[in-house]
């Protein structure tokens, strides 16, 4: 099996290699993100947040959370968010610009949450990354209530052949470049892009979403369909 160098993950994703790659990346994590996405990383988490749709009272589960940039609006808002990652080194960045949040270090595949402990599950740019997605989505299922909804953002195919190709470009020679300039460990923007490439298209992760158990699949493009989100309802049981 190929092995991972000190500073970027391979695409057999084993948890500790991919939790240490974010460790390395965390310090300029959300400055880099701004820069590689030209600032639509912005606009697609404010997407999130009105998809998610939480008002006070509401409980929610930020899986992937990383620094806690995703899970800031919700907080602001009075909705309890919980902060979830598997990168200390994540947390530990997030804990330091917000620690009045509760930052969790969790597992995707197995989440240290009672059943039927959150109104929402999200998930923004963080599926891509676990082993086995499947055990998360049902994992995700079990850990929300009844009737409680799922909203994944991940990038996702381009919709337009011309874009694709532009996009896919700029994936594998452009983006390595520009992180070599502003990441704290730009090996692991090649990790980055080559596992958006190898990621389903829209209607392949609605299956994987469907097959673990969620109801009322549906998906959403966003900047013509670099990402997409998924949203889904737990039935009641």
């Amino acid at each position: 099996m190929a092995r991972m160098s000190p500073t970027r993950a391979d695409l057999d994703k084993q948890p500790h290699e991919v939790a240490r790659m974010f460790d390395g990346v965390a310090r300029r994590y959300d400055l880099t993100n701004t820069v590689l996405s030209g600032g639509m990383d912005h606009l697609w988490r404010r997407a999130v947040v009105t998809a998610v749709d939480a008002t006070e009272g509401d409980r929610v589960l930020d899986i992937a959370a990383g620094t806690g940039t995703s899970s800031e609006p919700y907080a602001d808002r009075g909705v309890q968010v919980v902060p979830a990652d598997f990168s200390l080194g994540m947390l530990t960045e997030g804990y330091r610009r917000r620690p009045d949040l509760p930052f969790t270090a969790a597992d995707a595949m197995r989440l240290p949450f009672a059943d039927d402990s959150f109104d929402v599950v999200t998930m923004s740019f963080g599926l891509r990354n676990v082993a086995d997605v499947d055990a998360a989505l049902r994992e995700f299922l079990r850990v929300v209530r009844p009737g409680g909804r799922l909203v994944v953002c991940e990038f996702s195919q381009p919709v337009v052949p011309v874009f694709s190709t532009v996009y896919n470009n700029y994936l594998m020679r452009a983006l390595p470049r520009v992180a070599r300039r502003v990441s704290s460990n730009p090996e692991s923007y090649v990790y980055l892009a080559e596992s958006i490439r190898a990621w389903p298209d829209q209607r392949a992760l609605a299956q994987q979403v469907r097959s673990a158990g969620w109801e009322q699949v549906r998906w959403r493009n966003l900047s013509g369909g670099v990402v997409a989100l998924h949203y889904a309802v737990a039935a009641g049981r």
